[in-house]
């Protein structure tokens, strides 16, 4: 992710949108590689669903993936990509943005 990224993060945990253009190929064909996204705030955990993809932080690498599994006992998430590859775990305090919006 870009060195901006504190300052989107830190946006979202404001309560703001925020557009960005991640690079890779890891989230293909749901987001290209450079292509304009948009992505809310979280305003409650209890919204995420499996599928979602969200800005998080997971073994310590901020990500722009897919929640392949949640852990409601234990307030947590399972972070992957679009190819099947797991990231980890991460607790819902470490998800600061759903994506709402891929511009074509």
């Amino acid at each position: 992710m870009p060195d901006a990224m504190p300052a989107h993060i830190a946006r979202l945990q404001r309560g703001l949108e925020v557009k960005l253009r991640p690079h890779g190929g890891s989230m293909v064909p749901i987001i290209k590689s450079g292509q304009l996204v948009t992505l809310a705030p979280v305003k409650d955990h209890r919204d995420l669903k499996a599928g979602d993809v969200v800005l998080s932080r997971v073994q310590g690498a901020v990500r722009l993936h897919k929640i392949s599994a949640i852990d409601v006992a234990k307030g947590r998430v399972q972070i992957s990509n679009n190819k099947g590859r797991v990231n980890g775990w991460t607790g819902y305090a470490k998800v600061y943005g759903v994506l709402v919006r891929v511009e074509p």
